[in-house]
């Protein structure tokens, strides 16, 4: 039941002056513990915060946010494994670093974030605004603007009591689910103000009908929707905040209960603001897909300087980045058939056999591969040992897992700590394997992530003594192994493997690390075209008087502000899946095209022309130094996804856009192209993705053009003449 302790009678006393604002240092509470079981069996044995990103424990890339943000004093909130947190930090240089102080508070009694921000209130260390996240959040963002719009609002209204952080993800379900694994998130926001007025999960609907309270509109006289919104999970709260955490104990998760709480509470009349970030990173590992993504995005600079070759923490092992996004530690050891590619990392101590191949991996410290083992799309960390002949695809290896020859993880997979996988053992997609058994009686509260202290391991215990396992040279004693009952992954192995979470299968692979399969795309393609539909009547709320109309100036450029979204959202998906999946079925690329083009409502030709911008990008991307490399590159990107761009050629018109677009391209995003467009129309000829009759036609529409705007027809002369006497000679034979 909730309970109230006068909160709002108190409400204006408590706000801070501007001048005691300039006097508190800017405070953060930043919670070590998720209060989930997502990533569960492995947080049965060691907390999230401390599981490795990129091989660095998560916590540090918060920390080392905070500290460049501008932030003085840090409460680190610790309940699960609390002493394991504590223990890290206190070894860190985190405690000792000048002008940033570090904080722990430990509980034991809290089982949500709820709780966890009562005892927070219950301890008065927080004296002004502070910051509020969880220790799995990675960002670069300054934080200056986002603070002082809420200072701003703050001085104004005493009732604005938290700005959350939000950025532009894409107007597309399909991408987004297939990027971070979350349910779509449907926002209301003012956009004068930036007032948050809606919040919901779309998972929440099972009926898929979005219902709006018209009293959203009894201070605000405009609304506007968004499905293409992204919440960071950083939010920056006034000392309120959690006054109300206090006065209401039904409020246990932050956005569930919280925010979706105050936005329903027309009595207190407390409102919470938005600040959406442009060009910086912000994102939240919040299951393994997100861990796979924001991975990828890290080892591919977005996260900038929070990179692996980087030292932004203590005592971080020093990487070296390659080109093309290799990294690799100085301390390896690799046969030189090792093959290992691009936007990998192979850590310090790692030992990799012959004819090995590492495929858009992680590889911790420690390691030992053996000989013609294939990594394929996963994160190995510290210790782990595989055997000759192992093919993994998209798992996750915890540490001192132990991989016998032969061994096969299908995609999916996760190998909690020190398991023992057999000789030649298959082990399933999307199978969960852990030392531990899965516990038979779910805990009373969904939101929990506590390990059993009563059964499984003891956290210091070697597993040497549990299966029979040599530290020194990994030998293992079959017998031993057998003896503790945990051989579900072979004979010789040891570990069980859990049952599917709660959600089943499709959640097993929503959130896994492992590629979406291709049936589901279609089913998310075909939800998106209906939620598409049903979003653009939701959309149809009145706007302010003051808004343009259509037919203006400011909707053409919003209109070509969407085409630039929508080619930047195409040249994401194509280059992530070159990049991630060398050889990948093109029907996956055109799914996701497919589902953007939905959402932002444009044409084939405009799916043509952003496919061939992504490609000239591509081709960019890799290696030359003169004319003569790049157009070969070029060449070898046309012929290589050629059949991918004539999916969206059905005409001349289609193919003449085309052209347009390369025409713009050379103008304006790569120039290098200028000199060598007639020699890269060739090709598109030779290759068959553009035809004479295309070629032809727009030299004709360039006739009247003026003198600046036939560069490239001039430039194509011999080319197009060529073109009209062979099409001449080929109407003389028939």
């Amino acid at each position: 039941m909730t309970q109230r302790k006068g909160g709002g009678g108190s409400r204006v006393s408590d706000a801070v002056s501007a001048e005691d604002m300039a006097r508190v240092p800017l405070q953060a509470v930043l919670l070590a513990d998720s209060f989930a079981q997502k990533f569960r069996p492995i947080t049965l044995e060691r907390p999230k915060v401390l599981l490795p990103l990129v091989n660095v424990p998560m916590i540090n890339y918060a920390l080392a946010w905070l500290e460049s943000a501008g932030v003085e004093e840090v409460f680190v909130f610790c309940c699960a494994h609390a002493k394991q947190v504590i223990d890290y930090l206190e070894k860190s240089q985190w405690l000792s670093q000048p002008s940033f102080s570090v904080t722990t508070i430990e509980s034991h009694d809290c089982i949500s974030a709820g709780d966890a921000l009562r005892e927070i209130y219950d301890r008065s260390v927080i004296r002004g605004d502070f910051i509020l996240m969880s220790g799995d959040t990675v960002s670069n963002m300054s934080l200056t603007q986002a603070l002082q719009e809420h200072r701003d609002r703050r001085k104004k209204d005493v009732l604005a009591v938290m700005t959350m952080v939000i950025k532009q993800s894409t107007p597309n379900s399909l991408t987004h689910h297939t990027r971070l694994g979350e349910d779509e998130l449907l926002m209301a926001i003012d956009p004068e103000t930036k007032q948050l007025l809606y919040y919901e999960d779309k998972s929440d609907d099972s009926k898929g009908i979005l219902t709006l309270d018209k009293s959203l509109l009894v201070d605000s006289t405009a609304i506007r929707m968004h499905n293409d919104k992204q919440d960071c999970y950083i939010d920056i709260c006034s000392p309120e905040v959690l006054s109300l955490f206090k006065d209401n104990f039904d409020y246990q998760h932050l956005r569930r209960h919280f925010v979706k709480g105050l936005l329903v509470d027309d009595v207190m009349g407390y409102k919470i603001f938005t600040h959406e970030i442009q060009s910086t990173y912000a994102a939240r590992v919040d299951n393994f897909r997100s861990y796979d993504t924001i991975s990828k995005d890290i080892i591919q600079r977005w996260t900038y300087p929070f990179v692996p070759d980087i030292q932004f923490f203590g005592n971080c092992p020093i990487v070296k980045l390659e080109r093309q996004g290799l990294y690799r530690a100085p301390e390896i050891i690799q046969s030189h058939s090792t093959r290992i590619h691009p936007f990998s990392l192979v850590g310090n101590a790692t030992i990799i056999g012959n004819n090995s191949t590492i495929l858009n991996s992680v590889i911790g410290h420690g390691c030992s591969i053996g000989h013609n083992v294939s990594i394929k799309g996963c994160f190995i960390w510290d210790n782990v040992t595989i055997e000759d002949d192992c093919k993994l695809d998209y798992a996750i290896v915890c540490d001192g897992a132990y991989i016998k020859a032969g061994a096969v993880l299908e995609a999916g997979v996760i190998l909690s700590f020190k398991v023992l996988v057999g000789q030649q053992v298959v082990v399933p997609a999307y199978s969960k394997v852990s030392l531990l058994p899965q516990p038979t009686k779910q805990d009373s509260d969904e939101e929990l992530e506590y390990a059993d202290g009563s059964s499984g391991i003891m956290e210091n215990q070697p597993i040497a003594s549990m299966i029979g396992v040599d530290d020194e040279d990994h030998t293992f004693d079959i017998s031993d192994a057998q003896f503790c009952g945990i051989s579900e992954v072979g004979s010789s192995g040891a570990g069980h493997i859990w049952s599917s979470c709660e959600g089943g299968l499709e959640e097993e692979w929503k959130q896994s690390i492992a590629p979406i399969p291709v049936n589901k795309l279609m089913e998310f393609s075909l939800r998106l075209h209906a939620d598409t539909e049903l979003f653009n009547q939701a959309d149809s709320i009145p706007q302010t008087s003051g808004e343009k109309h259509p037919d203006s100036e400011s909707a053409d450029s919003d209109e070509d502000d969407e085409v630039k979204d929508f080619e930047k959202e195409v040249e994401a998906t194509f280059l992530r899946a070159v990049d991630e999946v060398p050889g990948v079925d093109k029907d996956n690329i055109i799914l996701e095209v497919n589902s953007l083009r939905l959402s932002y409502n444009l044409s084939f030709a405009e799916c043509a022309g952003a496919l061939y911008h992504s490609m000239v990008q591509l081709a960019l991307r890799r290696p030359h130094s003169n004319n003569s490399e790049l157009l070969n590159n070029m060449d070898n990107v046309i012929r290589q996804w050629k059949g991918l761009l004539k999916h969206y050629l059905h005409s001349v018109d289609e193919e003449i856009e085309v052209i347009l677009k390369f025409e713009e391209i050379c103008q304006e995003s790569a120039r290098e192209f200028s000199s060598l467009f007639s020699l890269v129309l060739n090709k598109l000829y030779e290759n068959d993705v553009i035809t004479e009759d295309a070629i032809i036609s727009w030299a004709t529409e360039k006739g009247g053009a003026d003198e600046s705007d036939k560069i490239f027809v001039k430039q194509s002369e011999p080319f197009i003449q060529w073109l009209k006497e062979a099409e001449e000679e080929d109407s003389d034979e028939e």
